[in-house]
């Protein structure tokens, strides 16, 4: 609770034992009439806005926002949400521990106890996003990828380590364990909180945020969280709010049964065509209907996972019996589920989806009062106007489909499928289209193979099969699916052909586990579905190298071959450079087409193969029935086996445990490392709050237009070799093929300072050429980004940016911000900004500056040639007007987007970190 306890009126208790007090705030007492027609994830908001309540962070006004949900989701107020945890990813996780471990540093040299910088809010951390499908179809590849993953990662695992053994109230996931999400879901996931001693518990709804953006999948256990940016996920481990727009609430009513056929993929695929129809960019959306109860947890976090695909900040299914059963269906929870069981009821959270009651209400705006038809699979669903009925899907209408060849939300019905992919063939170039000519339709390859045999290749070929991704590995429904129709197809004497790079990256050990004891294993294998690494691996890319017998042929054809994939994303280039038709699927559906070797099939006319006989087998002929892989299900997942895994999760593999990590409070940073270095954030910081200073003579760094994204500021991907991060790297005695990417490097501020605006296609008004160059004012020369922030720094010339519209829009990215920081940037001066952004701004000490309405560089005239003096009143509050003057004696207005008190302070102390460091002194 904190220190304030603004609501502790609202405080009620209750007990199941006689020697246990739990106490909750009791929400009803606001208001009751308007907290029951509340969406439940809006009453997890409430809540915690009612716990943390101290009339700073969290104002009484914040409060009654959320209260009054109804009336202010549309008004896109601000409100402040405190999550109980938070959850990272290896490539997010490693600049957040290197934040902590240049803290620590500041401390010690401040005076302060180092010790004390520790994570206040609980963090999780998953290694999962470094391994790769080097070594497949082997029963030794789990073994020889775990081994190369280790060699081409140990100085970040190391760090890694110190980190797991010296921060507190942070556990580190060894690599090999896992996926995050999947992690999440069966092991780490609380669903509820207690907090408070052996008699006596204050007890609240579990929430999270993390870094990567398919954290909605713990939304399929009734957990509120959803992604965020790295600064973002830091401000709340350190005990600090983030800011949101209360969101409107799209209801999704979901009635009905699926047919024997469809899973839960193809569920999942159909509402994410269907939501993206819909447009819920920006909100909530709850699902509710007696259909649900029909869901297991793992649909249902099948569903919650590709919440980004359909565009929704959370895709949620609120707390019902089933959740609780989950917990103990997975070795967790105990004598906990009964106090569980009782606090969501009294708290109102938690509901029975097959009685109408229990719905609230839902945002209208989807409808305006009118009747609106929604094409699914080619029907039409009529969409009613009642706020209690926002969209609605039939379960017996969902058919077996893929998604692809370019977008999850490209939904096509297995019927459809060979159709489809030979339209996309000739279609103009664009998400559903190659532009192939007519002579270039009918293109084979035949090469070669390592086996010494050769095979031919054409258009639609099958090169890729991974039975990968948190978003199917986690249902034990379509992974005994794909078990079983193994199972039938090696019966049926079918193979796979072995060039087709098959693999198998489940994402925990509970799978393998359920796997083996149910005898399938080892029919996935004979098709060689072998066992490659516990992480993310295909689903991101992690993909590995095709034979260069198979690239040479692809590329000598200039062919449109295929991945298939039971991932969640499959965007073009993402999955495999030679494959430029992924197709996202299940885990049946990637035996089935791997089985096929090509997605230009009709499978209802087409066999997969055939027999040693010579009869036809056909993909009906080895679908197991949902009877079947239940009864398998119900003997073969249990219990213990979760239990068993993750007992063991902390302790890690033999390479793990090999690693010699430091010790101590402090990390013994490694000049020679190009992977991890001190950050320079608190090089000259001083514990005493230095006075606000206005910002004088300025030069403009970069001038831009509207949307430039946070990938323009701090790309991501590949180091190019003429880049001033490549100079850098090649200094230190790196190769090309050693650079890695931005991704990977994301612990190495020389690095990424060097690659903040290296994207190629930048466009600066200041140079007649799209890139990353700009004009260095003083002596009118044109030169790297990176060199001319450089010069202006070692002159003591502060630099700013003049920007458009929606400045750092896309995905939230904390080099965006940290980068910029880092070049010297003290002021952006934009027409808007994305939200996040601005926030990240602010929370590095940069100060977010916004022309009036009507008013932008070209308006005042603003060449980006004049020298910028900001003066910064002592008095400055938030959404002050300052003064912007130029060198010319012009003025203009601008006003500082400090939309809080909050971020005030933060800017005031030169950013969250600075505040909080001080904070411990």
């Amino acid at each position: 609770m904190p220190a304030k306890d603004v609501f502790h009126n609202l405080l009620t208790s209750f007990t199941l034992t006689r020697d246990k007090v739990y106490n909750y705030y009791d929400l009803s007492k606001l208001d009751p009439v308007l907290y029951n027609q509340l969406p439940y994830s809006i009453r997890v908001l409430l809540e915690s806005a009612v716990r943390n309540c101290d009339d700073f962070e969290v104002k009484q006004q914040d409060v009654q926002n959320i209260l009054n949900w109804r009336k202010m989701q549309t008004e896109a107020v601000e409100i402040p949400f405190k999550p109980a945890r938070v959850i990272l990813q290896d490539f997010t996780g490693v600049p957040a521990v290197v934040d902590f471990a240049a803290m620590r540093d500041a401390v010690k040299r401040l005076g302060g106890d180092p010790d004390k910088i520790n994570p206040i809010c609980p963090a999780d951390l998953v290694i999962d996003h470094s391994v790769e499908v080097d070594v497949s179809k082997s029963p030794t590849a789990l073994q020889q990828n775990q081994e190369i993953e280790f060699q081409r990662n140990k100085e970040r695992f190391t760090f890694l380590k110190w980190g797991a053994k010296a921060l507190r109230n942070m556990l580190i996931v060894p690599p090999g364990s896992g996926i995050i999400h999947q992690v999440n879901l069966e092991y780490l996931a609380r669903v509820m909180f207690f907090e408070g001693s052996q008699g006596e518990a204050l007890v609240y709804p579990d929430s999270l945020v993390g870094t990567d953006s398919h954290t909605t999948m713990i939304n399929g256990l009734g957990v509120v969280g959803w992604g965020v940016g790295g600064i973002e996920a830091e401000a709340v481990m350190l005990g600090q709010t983030i800011s949101m727009v209360l969101p409107p609430v799209v209801g999704y009513r979901i009635i009905g049964k699926l047919s024997s056929m469809a899973t839960s993929t193809d569920l999942v695929l159909t509402i994410t065509k269907h939501l993206r129809s819909v447009g819920v960019v920006g909100k909530f959306v709850e699902f509710y209907g007696p259909g649900v109860s029909q869901l297991s947890i793992a649909d249902r976090a099948t569903i919650s996972n590709m919440c980004p695909e359909y565009g929704a900040t959370v895709g949620y299914f609120p707390v019902d019996d089933a959740s609780l059963k989950y917990l103990q269906q997975t070795g967790r929870a105990g004598e906990d589920v009964e106090v569980m069981a009782e606090y969501f009821k009294k708290a109102g959270l938690l509901r029975d989806y097959t009685d109408a009651s229990h719905d609230p209400m839902y945002s209208e705006e989807t409808c305006h009062g009118r009747r609106i038809l929604i094409a699914v699979d080619y029907k039409m669903i009529q969409i009613l106007p009642d706020p209690r009925q926002i969209v609605e899907l039939d379960l017996g209408q969902v058919v077996p489909c893929v998604s692809g060849p370019k977008r999850p939300h490209d939904k096509v019905p297995l019927s459809n499928m060979k159709f489809d992919f030979n339209q996309c063939l000739s279609n103009p170039l664009g998400f559903k289209g190659y532009q192939l000519k007519e002579d270039q339709m009918n293109s084979r390859v035949t090469f070669t193979f390592t086996d010494g045999l050769q095979y031919e290749l054409c258009h639609g070929s099958v090169v890729i099969a991974a039975i990968t991704s948190c978003t199917n590995t986690s249902n034990p429904s379509v992974m005994l699916g794909a078990g079983l129709l193994a199972k039938r197809a090696v019966e049926a004497g079918l193979k796979v052909k072995p060039y087709i790079k098959t693999s198998l990256s489940p994402g925990s050990g509970v799978v393998t586990y359920y796997l083996k004891e149910s005898g399938l294993l080892e029919y996935l294998e004979k098709l060689d579905f072998n066992l490659v690494g516990y992480g993310c691996m295909t689903c991101i890319g992690n993909s590995g190298p095709l034979d260069e017998s198979l690239s040479s042929a692809i590329e000598k054809g200039d062919l449109v071959v295929a991945g298939v994939l039971s991932g969640n994303r499959n965007f073009e280039g993402r999955i495999h450079p030679n494959t430029r038709a992924n197709y996202l699927a299940s885990p049946l559906l990637v035996v089935a087409y791997a089985l096929a070797g090509t997605v230009a099939i009709d499978f209802e006319i087409e066999p997969l193969g055939k027999r040693v006989d010579g009869t036809d087998v056909y993909l009906r002929d080895v679908w197991p029935s949902r009877d079947e892989i239940a009864e398998v299900e119900k003997n073969f997942v249990l219990p213990k086996m979760f239990k068993d895994v993750y007992s063991n999760i902390q302790n890690g593999s033999t390479y793990w445990n090999s690693l010699q990590a430091p010790e101590g409070q402090l990390y013994p940073w490694d000049e020679s490392s190009t992977y991890i270095k001190s950050p320079p954030f608190f090089q000259t910081m001083e514990a005493s709050l230095p006075s606000l200073s206005s910002i004088v003579e300025a030069r403009v760094l970069l001038k831009f237009g509207d949307s430039v994204t946070t990938d323009h500021i701090s790309p991501a991907g590949s180091i190019a070799r003429n880049s001033p991060a490549a100079k850098y790297l090649s200094e230190r005695g790196l190769s090309p093929k050693e650079f890695n990417s931005y991704g990977s490097r994301r612990g190495n501020d020389a690095v990424m300072s060097r690659g903040t605006f290296a994207n190629i296609r930048l466009v600066n008004k200041l140079v007649p050429n799209p890139g990353p160059k700009t004009l260095y004012m003083p002596t009118n020369e044109i030169m790297d980004i990176y060199e001319a922030a450089e010069r202006y720094k070692s002159s003591n010339i502060p630099v700013i940016i003049l920007a458009g519209k929606e400045y750092g829009s896309g995905s939230s990215r904390d080099w965006a911000a940290k980068g910029p920081s880092l070049l010297g940037i003290k002021a952006v001066i934009a027409e808007s900004y994305e939200r996040i952004h601005r926030s990240n701004l602010v929370g590095m000490g940069i100060i977010p500056l916004q022309f009036l309405p009507n008013q932008n560089a070209d308006t005042l005239n603003l060449t980006g040639q004049e020298t910028y003096t900001i003066h910064m009143p002592d008095h400055l509050h938030a959404g002050h007007h300052v003064t912007v003057q130029l060198q010319d004696g012009r003025t203009f207005e601008a006003i500082a987007r400090f939309d809080t008190e909050v971020e005030l302070v933060y800017y005031r102390n030169g950013g969250i970190l600075n505040y909080m460091v001080r904070r411990m002194l």
